[in-house]
């Protein structure tokens, strides 16, 4: 990650930051969960959840946690139920628009999966929208269209994974 970049751990004080980008991303494509539904995805794994920080300004952040594989959770839904699983699914990255194509998500991404190996995980996986997909392929991650993706997630919504080693 670029030097004037900190990725470090979600912290109960990022909140109110990670509700903005989220609303920004989202809230016109009618995808916007809200704060409850997302402190849920961060509960079961704080360890798996981080913020990118630009000069000591939340920028950024992916939200991820155990979860089964080719399943992922409802948006509609806050999560009541921390999974065990060797698949870590990563729920949300956003990054700020105006750090959009600077390639920071793939850096985000970088680092995740370098977490997830050392965490012990065999995949990750997540649900890419708006068109995503092309870039997680990419990245390496394979689609499965066969994963009846929930409808809260759009229509053009498709199920990823890749494994981590």
């Amino acid at each position: 990650m670029r030097e004037d970049f900190l990725i470090r751990r979600l912290t109960d004080d990022d909140w109110d930051a990670v509700v903005a980008l989220e609303h920004d991303a989202y809230a016109a494509d009618g995808l916007s969960e809200g704060r409850e539904a997302l402190q849920s995805r961060a509960v079961g794994s704080p360890e798996t959840c981080f913020v990118l920080e630009e000069r000591g300004t939340v920028r950024g952040y992916l939200l991820s946690l155990p979860y089964p594989p080719l399943r992922c959770p409802d948006l509609v839904r806050a999560e009541e139920t921390a999974f065990a699983s060797g698949n870590l699914h990563v729920h949300d990255l956003v990054i700020a628009e105006d750090l959009r194509g600077r390639e920071v998500a793939e850096e985000f991404m970088w680092y995740l999966r370098s977490r997830a190996e050392e965490l012990g995980f065999e995949q990750i996986s997540m649900v890419a929208v708006r068109g995503t997909d092309i870039l997680l392929r990419l990245l390496g991650y394979r689609a499965h269209r066969e994963v009846a993706v929930p409808a809260s997630y759009g229509r053009r919504a498709v199920y990823m994974s890749m494994p981590v080693h």
